[in-house]
């Protein structure tokens, strides 16, 4: 169902406000390098200091603007069961493909309140739910089990795993099946995940480079490894220097030096630092994005 190379796409900000004009441009260059789906208010997309009212917009701003060409998952989660259910709801209401719903930050739920927390959502809302798995924002690990229990609910159709092992991605292809869609959560780990059965990634540097990511994932499945594993080590650098501070700051700034939106995060994220600024232009002069 869902396959390849998606983007979680940045959320641009003109003057405080959201960027509709430049959230559309960006769709379109994603769209016409071969992403193969995009992932509204997620963690790149800052959706932690997005309003409800900006959430729901850019949502339905995105499913507008593809047009169903692609794959549309829109990020719905929240630390609150209640909140995430509304999130989600709105998201199937108005069109979107699937619902990426991070596990509850802070509260730090147990094993069964996180699979009675998606259980709820999954039999409320019948949207397809992939289950994002971050442990260092959020404090919690889904573990492995948790995850096979999840999978076994009918439209909970997979995870995007960005807890950094790939003992733990075997062990939830392993327990969950082959039709149980794994995707990184982190761009590095898109070549040796893929290498163990899983299906592609949610991507940051796809903001940046969607074409080449798209072009890793598609030869990796087309059978050439050669050129799928030197896309990876070209590519490592960059992921390298995207995540030199805290996402999505560098790649919003990445977007910036190359004329496609407004440098601007919300607080409490700030600007790079400027030796880490010069560091990021030298990477992508090296790479051929900028002059």
């Amino acid at each position: 169902m869902f396959k390849g190379a998606i983007v979680a796409i940045v959320t641009p900000f003109k003057n405080g406000k959201v960027d509709e004009k430049a959230l559309r441009d960006l769709i379109e260059f994603q769209i016409a390098n071969g992403t193969d789906g995009i992932v509204p208010c997620g963690t790149t997309g800052e959706s932690p200091v997005l309003s409800h009212e900006e959430h729901d917009r850019v949502i339905e701003i995105t499913v507008k603007a593809v047009k169903k060409r692609v794959p549309v998952i829109a990020g719905t989660g929240s630390n609150s069961t209640e909140e995430a259910l509304r999130l989600t709801k709105h998201a199937h209401e108005v069109g979107a493909d699937g619902a990426l719903m991070v596990a509850p930050y802070y509260n730090r739920p147990t094993q069964e309140g996180l699979y009675q927390h998606y259980k709820l959502i999954a039999e409320k809302v019948p949207i397809p739910i992939i289950v994002y798995n971050i442990p260092g924002r959020t404090g919690v690990n889904i573990t492995p089990e948790t995850m096979a229990r999840l999978s076994k609910i009918k439209n909970i159709v997979g995870t995007k795993d960005a807890a950094g092992s790939l003992r733990q991605m075997q062990n939830v292809i392993t327990l969950c099946g082959p039709d149980f869609v794994v995707l990184s959560g982190d761009d590095w780990f898109t070549y040796p995940l893929m290498l163990l059965g899983g299906h592609g990634i949610i991507s940051v540097i796809s903001n940046i480079v969607p074409a080449d990511m798209a072009a890793m994932v598609d030869a990796f499945f087309a059978g050439d490894l050669k050129k799928a594993k030197a896309l990876h080590y070209k590519m490592t650098p960059m992921i390298d220097a995207l995540f030199i501070e805290t996402n999505p700051t560098p790649v919003k700034a990445a977007l910036s030096l190359m004329g496609k939106i407004q440098y601007e995060v919300r607080q409490p994220l700030w600007k790079l630092s400027d030796a880490n600024l010069e560091k990021l232009k030298k990477t992508m002069q090296n790479y051929g994005l900028i002059k």
